[in-house]
């Protein structure tokens, strides 16, 4: 079996000031397998030229992308699959710890786009197999739903819980509504560690108002914020605020995916909290929770089972 090749399409980003990704490295080395070498530009007129530099004929390939700022990603993404098809590639898998345009999930108004579906369709066309952790699965049931490929949506917890144990002593989970219950009971299990649910109303896309927990049993914990995606931050800043008024230690925010819009990272730092922590999933500064090893797990799955 010819040694699969791993093309890290986050790399492209890095040239224009992004952040590095070091996960197409780490999963490269624990696959055993080559990164392969891309040449990539834009023409003066804004059209993207593309080239494969490494043999593909007969490999299985892993395109590695986080899909955070999707637009300007997609159209190379695309091109990328496509030369890898025309070269011979044997299946192509596309890596995207973070994967978007999943929240349109719905028709809310009349002439809406459920873009969530008409994405799905054209990744679904260009690759053969999906691999992701934590979207944002709402309405759907599960990534079957809307992509026509396999696909394996992993999850973050243990790789979270892992950092908990090794790092944070005596740490009280806090999800910050009801949607994540199930996923920061699971965090709380694997940490050995004890959890409270919140509730929030949104009234808007920057105003959210969030209940006070039942925190006075656990003043002397390190409250522990655990929510999937840090996006605008209003939530976690509206909790930290209640904590700190409830007289609770300054609190850490753990995100699966680091957004950070509309300012957050800074805002966050300067909050009533201790540190601010996200996995690779999406390169930033806070990262600190390596998905490598269960991305390299789900993949390894793939790549032994030669049906696509």
């Amino acid at each position: 079996m010819k040694q699969p090749l791993v093309l890290n399409l986050d790399a492209l980003f890095e040239q224009q000031g992004q952040p590095a990704s070091t996960l197409a490295k780490a999963l490269a080395e624990q696959l055993q397998a080559e990164i392969g070498t891309l040449d990539y530009r834009q023409f003066p007129d804004g059209e993207s030229y593309l080239r494969v530099d490494s043999p593909v004929g007969g490999r299985d390939c892993l395109v590695v992308c986080s899909l955070h700022d999707p637009n300007p990603r997609f159209l190379p993404l695309i091109f990328a699959a496509e030369v890898l098809r025309e070269l011979g590639a044997s299946r192509i898998a596309l890596v995207a710890p973070y994967l978007c345009y999943m929240r349109q999930d719905k028709r809310f108004q009349a002439g809406e786009c459920i873009t969530s579906r008409h994405f799905a369709a054209l990744i679904s066309r260009s690759f053969d197999f999906l691999i992701t952790v934590d979207p944002h699965l709402h309405r759907y049931q599960s990534l079957d739903e809307i992509y026509g490929i396999p696909s394996l949506a992993l999850t973050s917890a243990a790789s979270v819980a892992r950092w908990l144990q090794q790092t944070v002593k005596k740490p009280l989970l806090l999800g910050p509504d009801s949607e994540s219950e199930q996923w920061v009971a699971q965090v709380a299990q694997l940490a050995n560690a004890p959890f409270e649910v919140l509730e929030k109303v949104r009234s808007g896309d920057l105003d959210v108002a969030v209940s006070v927990p039942h925190v006075q049993q656990y003043l002397d914990h390190t409250p522990v914020l655990v929510d999937d995606i840090i996006s605008s931050g209003r939530t976690l800043l509206q909790t930290v605020e209640h904590l700190q008024k409830a007289g609770m230690k300054p609190a850490i925010c753990i995100g699966t995916h680091g957004l950070f819009s509309a300012g957050a990272w800074e805002l966050l730092q300067q909050a009533h909290t201790s540190a601010v922590v996200t996995s690779n999933s999406v390169p930033h500064p806070s990262n600190a929770i390596d998905l490598a090893p269960a991305l390299a797990e789900g993949l390894q799955q793939w790549l032994e089972h030669k049906t696509a």
